[in-house]
């Protein structure tokens, strides 16, 4: 498949009074068209700096200091401001996690949805409306006529939600950016909104980054995973060999914390300590301190994202004798947890 977008050790800081935050850290993914890639871990870890880097929507003070974008073949990188907002703009969308903040309340929703076909795709303002509404009911929207007059304030968060991902899809982009779009939403209108973005792909081979807390979001959504620990992604591979047969402690670890319904009676497993502090120097793997497989070269040599079979890597000194991890880490008894 041809990659839509292809990033290379991406690293980005943020200027602070007390030193300079690294957040993001050497950071390299892939996606495709059709394809969906999951980027899951702890808050702050760094996903959707990730994502805004790569559409160019970091928050000031925060700056790319190295690392490649390539979009659609293109290394935007090399590109002025301008040039690079005008193609990312063409090539990519992206969904925020507040769909309340995201949407201007002072504008009818299909006036927002139809605001990007006029200025980018040059259509006129009736070709554009027609356009609006046509996306309202692809999305699901009942009644688009009408829903197109609403105000975000009058809709729901899922019908909200369902409304970015229109105006998302009106510049007819190949790759769409998510930022934890069902964060707040109930189950029901989750699988709702995963729904319209699993058919996106199917009947338009849309390209989907996804970026969650959720693994049964994850795991139910997307074919390829990546988990970021302290600004790095730490292991990488298909979805269902990483939940089944995790690589890394990190990895283990968040799948230990995950409930299973099916169980009347579930012990969780919290990761003790706390994440890095981004500020500092980081010797040895960033998870170390944590980590109840560590040892001595942990704590001074900092892992490489290294293969360790076809189309996985981990980032973990004892990625290849996994089965010598505390039997908490490797490998959950049976029964005791299921993805």
């Amino acid at each position: 498949m041809t990659a839509l977008l292809e990033v290379h050790d991406l690293n980005v800081e943020i200027p602070l009074s007390s030193g300079r935050l690294h957040a993001v850290r050497g950071v390299s993914l892939s996606a495709s068209a059709g394809q969906a890639v999951g980027l899951v871990g702890e808050s702050g870890s760094g996903k959707s700096l990730t994502l805004r880097a790569v559409m160019d929507l970091l928050p000031v003070p925060a700056t790319i200091t190295g690392g490649t974008i390539v979009v659609n073949g293109v290394d935007v990188s090399r590109m002025s401001a301008k040039q690079r907002r005008e193609h990312l703009s063409s090539a990519m969308a992206m969904i925020f996690q507040d769909s309340l903040t995201a949407l201007n309340p002072t504008m009818r929703v299909g006036d927002q949805v139809a605001e990007v076909p006029v200025r980018r795709l040059g259509m006129s303002r009736s070709s554009a409306r027609a356009r609006a509404t046509e996306l309202l009911d692809q999305v699901g929207i009942k009644d688009p006529e009408r829903r197109y007059r609403a105000y975000p304030h009058e809709l729901s968060g899922g019908m909200r939600q369902r409304i970015c991902i229109a105006i998302a899809l009106s510049a007819e982009p190949g790759l769409i950016l998510a930022d934890e779009p069902t964060t707040a939403l109930d189950v029901t209108i989750q699988a709702q909104v995963l729904g319209v973005l699993a058919r996106l792909r199917r009947d338009q081979g849309v390209g989907l980054v996804l970026v969650t807390h959720d693994l049964a979001v994850i795991s139910g959504t997307c074919e390829h995973l990546n988990v970021m620990y302290g600004g790095r992604i730490v292991e990488d591979g298909p979805t269902g060999e990483l939940i089944h047969a995790p690589r890394h402690p990190y990895t283990a670890a968040l799948l230990r914390s995950v409930p299973d319904p099916d169980l009347p009676v579930h012990r969780l497993l919290s990761i003790a300590g706390a994440p890095p502090d981004l500020l500092e120097a980081i010797p040895g793997c960033a998870f170390a301190p944590r980590c109840p497989a560590v040892i001595d070269r942990c704590t001074t040599e900092q892992p490489p994202l290294a293969p360790i079979g076809r189309m996985r890597a981990s980032a973990c000194w004892r990625a290849h004798d996994h089965e010598h991890w505390p039997p908490d880490i490797a490998e959950p008894a049976a029964g005791e947890m299921r993805a």
